[in-house]
């Protein structure tokens, strides 16, 4: 299939309509069969459970033209699961497992002409998400619902190459003990927006939140995780139960083990330890790592040491591998490329 004449090089991270998307509702206790469809349009009751409790959630994961031309993406079935744990906590239907990793399969097959050439720095962004469709107007979960895939070429999230950025430390809580930080719920990114913008009005290109219950221990940003390398080579992630599990970072430790032979340590990390890392990075879908090279807290500047000019050398081989494994130039663990064409 022919490519889409666009300027591919250049894309920004955004939407773009493509061809298909692909829709599944659920009635009746049961969801039926889903299809593929050009219209874009969500209608929907002014009473649906998404506009009155924000029963809703969503997943990201991308497809990639590999070295050899082929089209993949990567551990989608890791994806589906983590969308499972955030419909059980938010009592929506879980869409089966394989069923979504076939409609990811399905819907970038059938938008082949949108997955961006090999090499151009470009990508297919896919977004899985869920929301309650039927009118609720007392406080109780929907009785329908409606699962959709989108998907849409985006470029680097980082135009002009990857540089450290300067975060703050947040007075805000992303997440509340024993809450939702822990799945991929609408609500808690609509909660971020407030704080994400205030450090974007104050110079700060993200906020660095602690934990909702002691407020001593790094969590995460607004949308990515935390990893940071020691003074010995040694990579640490913190773990809580209010962290979204990123399917990033979890690859990036098993690289870490298996392919750079790094000791991992996943552990409470206290902010007053931050200033004793070597590089300190955030990983995520969109942008797999992004050096930080600056923490601020309330006036205190914390410096790390590799620098604000470029990517520290351990995250630069964690971004090299992981990104080389996508891309196909590494040889993969068993299951972690899906083929698609």
């Amino acid at each position: 299939m022919e490519k889409k004449n666009l300027d591919w090089a250049n894309l920004s991270f955004a939407y773009m309509k493509t061809d298909k998307r692909f829709v599944a509702n659920f009635k009746g206790g049961a969801w039926d069969e889903g299809v593929l469809t050009d219209d874009d349009r969500v209608i929907i009751t002014e009473c649906a459970g998404v506009l009155q409790y924000s029963q809703s959630c969503f997943e990201g994961l991308k497809a990639y033209t590999t070295e050899d031309g082929h089209i993949v993406c990567f551990r989608p079935d890791l994806n589906a699961e983590r969308m499972e744990r955030s419909c059980l906590r938010l009592e929506m239907p879980v869409f089966p497992k394989e069923r979504f990793i076939e409609a990811v399969v399905q819907t970038v097959y059938a938008n082949r002409a949108w997955v961006p050439p090999y090499g151009s720095g470009a990508t297919l962004y896919i977004r899985p998400y869920m929301f309650a469709s039927s009118a609720v107007i007392g406080v109780k979960p929907a009785d329908e619902y409606q699962f959709r895939i989108l998907v849409t070429p985006v470029g680097p999230y980082f135009k002009g190459g990857v540089k450290p950025i300067t975060i703050r430390v947040s007075d805000f809580d992303r997440a509340a003990p024993h809450g939702t930080g822990n799945i991929k719920a609408g609500l808690n990114y609509a909660m971020s927006l407030h704080p994400i913008m205030d450090a974007h009005r104050q110079g700060y290109a993200e906020n660095l939140y602690l934990d909702p219950a002691t407020r001593t221990n790094v969590e995460e940003t607004g949308g990515a995780n935390f990893i940071f390398i020691t003074k010995d080579g040694k990579l640490v992630t913190p773990r809580s139960d209010s962290i979204l599990p990123s399917i990033t970072r979890r690859s990036l430790i098993h690289v870490a083990q298996h392919y750079l032979n790094m000791t991992v340590e996943e552990r409470a990390v206290p902010l007053t330890e931050v200033a004793s890392f070597a590089e300190v990075g955030l990983c995520g879908t969109a942008a797999v790592i992004s050096p930080v090279g600056k923490i601020v807290n309330h006036g205190e500047e914390i410096c790390v040491p590799s620098g604000m000019d470029a990517m520290g050398p351990v995250l630069t081989k964690l971004y090299d591998t992981l990104t080389g494994i996508q891309m196909g130039r590494i040889e993969a663990p068993e299951g972690w490329i899906k083929n698609i064409a």
